[in-house]
């Protein structure tokens, strides 16, 4: 029996995308997809965003050199958020951090 094409649930155009290092399984980093930024993320194995700050597509990367490699991209049961299981060829963190959760809130 084939299953349902998954229809993923953008608010506002986004979704909520986490990446999570798909070998050691520690969280990178949150960012928002809009659909453009998944299909190119499909389309090319590496992760694509939508910058809310400068309102355009972002490659992750691109400048940095810390691309983030897709191995495979879940959704959640309500398919309102994804996550990304990559192999990060850098730190994920634009301040050199390995994860964007570096810190623990006192």
């Amino acid at each position: 029996m084939a299953s349902d094409p998954i229809r993923i649930q953008f608010e506002r155009g986004l979704v909520p995308a986490v990446l999570q290092d798909a070998t050691t399984g520690q969280v990178l980093m949150v960012a928002w997809m809009n659909e453009e930024a998944l299909r190119r993320t499909q389309d090319t194995g590496q992760a694509y965003f939508w910058s809310r700050s400068r309102q355009e597509l972002w490659h992750k990367g691109a400048t940095s050199g810390n691309f983030m490699n897709v191995r495979e991209i879940w959704v959640d049961c309500d398919a309102d958020t994804l996550l990304l299981k990559v192999d990060p060829a850098g730190p994920a963190c634009h301040i050199g951090e390995q994860s964007c959760f570096y810190r623990r809130l006192a």
